[in-house]
C-alpha cells in the first residue's frame, strides 16, 4: 500500500473507536517507514561528504570512485547506491559524461 493511501486511511479511522486496533497497526507501519526513511537520509548524507571529497574535475567511473572511497563509506553503502545518489540526489553537484558504449563517468560540477 502506498504511503499516501495509508496516511489517508489512518486520518479517516483515527477517531473511530471501533477501529482503534487497526489505526494503531497502521500508525505503527507509518512510523516504521518514517524511521527507515530517516535512517536512509542520514546514510546518504554521511556518504555525500566522503564521495564528494574523492570526486574531482577529472571524470571517473562509479567503479573507480567506489574503489577510492570504499573504506570511508558507511557500512552497507554500495557502488549502486553511489550511482543512484549521483544521478538522483547529487545531480546538481556532478557532471555526467556519456561515453558511447562505455560506462558513464562523473566529475564535479
Amino acid at each position: 500500500m502506498k504511503k499516501n493511501t495509508m496516511t489517508t486511511i489512518a486520518a479517516y479511522i483515527k477517531n473511530v473507536p471501533e477501529l482503534a486496533n487497526e489505526y494503531a497497526e497502521l500508525q505503527a507501519e507509518l512510523d516504521k517507514n518514517a524511521a527507515k526513511a530517516q535512517a536512509n537520509r542520514a546514510l546518504y548524507s554521511t556518504a555525500h561528504d566522503v564521495v564528494m571529497a574523492h570526486l574531482t574535475s577529472t571524470p571517473v567511473t562509479v567503479t573507480d570512485l567506489f574503489a577510492a572511497c570504499e573504506s570511508e563509506l558507511p557500512e552497507g553503502f554500495s557502488k549502486s547506491k553511489i550511482q543512484y545518489a549521483l544521478l538522483n540526489y547529487w545531480a546538481d553537484e556532478v557532471v555526467k559524461h556519456e561515453n558511447g558504449k562505455k560506462a558513464f563517468t562523473y566529475s564535479r560540477a
